[in-house]
């Protein structure tokens, strides 16, 4: 699976701050770069929270997820707050599996 952090440069902090999180399923990126499809995806979901929508750019990362819990990632769209929930309880629930 295939996951893009949503970011937004803050000129006045000078720093890159999270939006959310885009959670792409798909395989076939129609004939675009992974940053091409996530960017434009991530401008049309995220770009009424900012000013100028060139300030957005996003992060493409792969995440294996395993079968127990791919219902984590059913909703697609994660805001901030309940992308690192969803972080945290992934990592609970791999710390219990090794221990």
């Amino acid at each position: 699976m295939l996951i893009y952090k949503v970011f937004y440069k803050n000129f006045i902090l000078k720093k890159a701050e999270l939006l959310g999180v885009l959670l792409e399923r798909r395989k076939d990126m129609r004939g675009k770069s992974q940053i091409e499809s996530g960017l434009k995806w991530a401008k049309l979901t995220f770009g009424r929270l900012v000013k100028d929508t060139q300030s957005i750019f996003v992060v493409p990362n792969e995440l294996k997820v395993k079968d127990e819990t791919k219902w984590l990632f059913d909703k697609g769209i994660l805001n901030k707050e309940e992308y690192l929930e969803m972080m945290k309880g992934i990592e609970r629930e791999m710390k219990g599996k090794e221990g």
